[in-house]
């Protein structure tokens, strides 16, 4: 089920995750209209259930898109199929341009568009992304406890990441692949937790029966394991911005790539606000989805700040008679 595109809205949020139908459910009960554009690729997709949100433990992802789209409507909020490409200052307004030719109008966007995880070049990490290649300890961690576990190094966050699932797991090996070995303290830290760093890098995982058993390594051998972490490298979907000037930039983290705004979630560029993924790479579905309705009730504020100023402009014209 989806609904037609409307002209205008006060409010079109793009993205319908779980940041923008959240924004959108606070938008429609404080009757606003709102229109969300979805296109339709979330980034736990592959999961198979959502952890760590109060209620919903181990929901599967598309069941609680699906409950939030029915709530969003429910208080006349839209919920639209389609992909935003585009994005233009339309005299006080903005307009958006979907990518099957359809345009609409509001007075302010709510930017929800999450991010893509960006993986190192090692055959079979993508294919088994968010089932037993994950990324998260406190999205997937307890699903492999007491599992072989290990941690591909491809960035700054490796030995961080290992000490974590060292933490649900006794049997955690760090791989440093491409990476050289940890020194110093971290080193030290790993040795006084019982994890091993093979060196080497990594030429791809061995499967049986669709279930990972091992990583194998460049010179052939191979090294049991159960899941493998990853960190990826997350950037913001935006692209559709570049027109106005809002464009990601390197995340302080140095974990990837990310839309600046401030406590508010409002950007630099007047009428865009962000929330979720798309401007904080490390929340979890409850966090982004709380950063929506924070950042939905600085949208209304707002629009009620300018509703108030035309209503007073109005006052003050003299009547004609």
């Amino acid at each position: 089920m989806t609904d037609e595109l409307r002209n205008e809205y006060d409010v079109v949020v793009v993205g319908g995750g779980a940041a923008g139908l959240n924004g959108a459910l606070v938008l429609a009960r404080s009757r606003r209209s709102v229109g969300v554009v979805d296109a339709g690729a979330p980034r736990n997709a592959p999961a198979t259930g959502v952890h760590g949100l109060l209620a919903r433990e181990g929901m599967p992802p598309g069941e609680l898109l699906e409950r939030g789209r029915a709530e969003v409507r429910s208080y006349g909020g839209s919920v639209v199929d389609g992909e935003v490409v585009t994005a233009a200052r339309d005299g006080d307004g903005l307009t958006v341009g979907l990518a099957d030719g359809r345009t609409t109008r509001a007075r302010r966007l709510l930017v929800t568009t999450g991010l893509v995880d960006e993986l190192p070049d090692v055959p079979g990490l993508r294919e088994r992304w968010g089932r037993d290649v994950l990324h998260c300890p406190y999205c997937h961690g307890w699903e492999v406890r007491d599992q072989p576990i290990g941690v591909l190094a491809c960035g700054p966050m490796a030995v961080h990441q290992a000490l974590l699932f060292r933490q649900l797991s006794a049997d955690v090996t760090l791989f440093a692949h491409t990476q050289p070995a940890p020194i110093g303290e971290q080193a030290e830290q790993l040795a006084a937790l019982g994890i091993p760093v093979v060196t080497g890098e990594v030429a791809g995982l061995e499967l049986a029966d669709d279930r990972l058993v091992g990583v194998r390594l460049a010179d052939g051998s191979v090294v049991e394991r159960r899941a493998v972490a990853v960190q990826s490298r997350m950037v913001a979907r935006a692209g559709f911005l570049a027109g106005l000037g809002l464009t990601p930039v390197p995340h302080p983290s140095g974990m990837g790539e990310h839309l600046a705004a401030d406590a508010a979630g409002r950007s630099d560029v007047p009428g865009i606000w962000v929330a979720g993924n798309v401007t904080d790479l490390a929340a979890q579905v409850g966090a982004a989805a709380a950063a929506g309705a924070f950042a939905a009730a600085q949208v209304n504020a707002d629009l009620v700040a300018e509703d108030t100023r035309r209503a007073v402009a109005a006052s003050h014209e003299p009547l004609v008679v």
